[in-house]
């Protein structure tokens, strides 16, 4: 009750540095407005700052991931095209000739700090399906005792809208849960997370920190998605994926030059803290699904014999919704239809 203002917020700001300092796996994600600026110029000062960023954390023994969007925004600028307006199929040929300007850009500006890079291109059934992500989280690791540092992206030449995460920010915690990654940093052209949208509202106030979701049902989340590569609604959504896997987030601004540095020094950002979690890995892994293959509604008794850990019969399924196959994530409703557990299929829907 003693300390000063000035106190309090060097005592809190030193508690969020612990968070990042104790990370050993860091994964960051950037959009392509932080590549390439409202002229389309590449902004190869801010990409020499943000690398000068990485090389500290390496410095400090880190392991990092960067998980980046510009894949379709440099195969524009390299063909003088307008990015809106695009059909899937031409869209997937620009990435593909995008996604090599992009690792040729992070290879030229990386190399100066001596700093190796990979590739890897991922698509939702790369993480959606165990054994694809296991053999993921093996070419990470792989690549970290290599001292390399993957570069990210959603495999946009071959992903259709049916199969696409849609945004890198459950992009981005989906590596985070593969990896067992501390700290996801999301960086956003805004600050973080605000009450309300702070473009149109000047007593928009930042929430510096989120421990609870419930705490934040309130804020609406709609007029923020504006702004913000995937908008606000995909950073929540990404921030839940995190929770379930034991791992923080934090939103902060990217536009600033040398942007995990000023996290370190300012804390302008939000922080979702994740509860600690007792479930292993593979539970983790089907509750943080994002696009499960169908439903089942089970009646009371059936519900009640799961949550005292005892299998789902045959006789307490009331309905079977949607087209799954064996093995596919399902969502377990009761009557109803309120969701309460997750599960892998034992058979097909039929």
């Amino acid at each position: 009750q003693r300390l000063k203002k000035s106190q309090l917020k060097k005592l809190k700001l030193n508690y969020f540095l612990m968070h990042l300092k104790n990370s050993k796996i860091i994964v960051i994600k950037i959009g392509s407005s932080l590549l390439i600026d409202k002229d389309k110029k590449i902004r190869k000062k801010w990409l020499y700052e943000f690398s000068k960023d990485i090389k500290e954390l390496l410095d400090e023994n880190k392991k990092v991931i960067i998980v980046t969007s510009g894949a379709i925004a440099m195969g524009c600028k390299k063909l003088n095209l307008n990015k809106k307006n695009l059909k899937l199929d031409k869209s997937q040929a620009i990435a593909s000739i995008g996604q090599i300007e992009l690792m040729n850009l992070f290879s030229k500006i990386f190399s100066k700090y001596k700093l190796n890079i990979s590739q890897i291109l991922l698509t939702l059934q790369d993480t959606e399906e165990r054994r694809r992500s296991i053999n993921a989280k093996r070419t990470f690791d792989n690549l970290f005792k290599l001292n390399y540092i993957p570069i990210v992206n959603e495999n946009d030449t071959i992903a259709t809208s049916e199969i696409k995460f849609g945004d890198n920010d459950r992009l981005a915690s989906r590596v985070a849960q593969i990896t067992n990654a501390d700290t996801l940093i999301l960086l956003s052209d805004v600050d973080g997370l605000f009450t309300k949208n702070p473009k149109k509202f000047k007593d928009a106030k930042l929430i510096k920190e989120v421990r609870d979701f419930k705490d934040i049902k309130n804020v609406d989340i709609k007029g923020i998605t504006q702004f913000g590569s995937g908008g606000m609604n995909t950073k929540i959504e990404a921030a839940k994926i995190c929770n379930l896997a034991g791992c923080d987030m934090v939103i902060a601004n990217g536009l600033n030059l040398n942007p995990i540095t000023q996290i370190e020094k300012s804390n302008v950002c939000t922080w979702f803290i994740s509860k600690i979690t007792k479930l292993h890995a593979r539970k983790k892994w089907i509750l943080s699904s994002i696009s499960p293959k169908g439903e089942l509604i089970i009646d009371e008794g059936a519900k009640k014999a799961l949550v005292n850990g005892k299998s789902l019969l045959a006789a307490g399924i009331k309905k079977v919704s949607g087209k799954f196959n064996k093995g596919d994530h399902i969502k377990i409703l009761d009557i109803k239809r309120k969701e309460f557990a997750r599960g892998l299929s034992s058979f097909s829907s039929g």
